[in-house]
């Protein structure tokens, strides 16, 4: 679906084992042009979203399996902010690009990472 209909950087996986283990990732594998550009010191449009999911998805699993509501809280509100961030109008590239959204802004990799963490930073004050 989301190749056809949206980013395949937007899909993550969630595994579990017969025996409860769990296992969340960003489907998609490795963007490998944009890590070598990066290498080389240019600017990447890479869209982080089905990492960042993963790993929040994986950090409010950890905050239920030791019962700590503050890590569950903050995986929350990691997901609430990068939603928000691109409801806000700021994007990478590849959702620019099939956005209804009017005027979005396109923000290279690094901007879009620090646009959630400055939405995240207001979200937990």
């Amino acid at each position: 679906v989301s190749t056809a209909f949206g980013s395949l950087a937007m899909m993550t996986s969630v595994l579990v084992s017969p025996h409860g283990y769990w296992e969340y990732e960003a489907a998609h594998g490795t963007v490998q042009r944009h890590y070598y550009k990066h290498l080389r010191g240019e600017k990447t449009s890479t869209n982080s979203v089905a990492t960042i999911f993963a790993w929040s998805g994986a950090l409010r699993k950890r905050g239920e399996l030791d019962g700590t509501p503050d890590l569950v809280r903050f995986a929350d509100a990691l997901e609430r902010a990068t939603i928000g961030t691109i409801e806000s109008g700021k994007m990478t590239g590849d959702l620019a690009r099939i956005t209804t959204l009017p005027n979005p802004q396109q923000l290279d990799t690094e901007e879009f990472i620090l646009a959630i963490a400055d939405r995240l930073a207001k979200e937990l004050a």
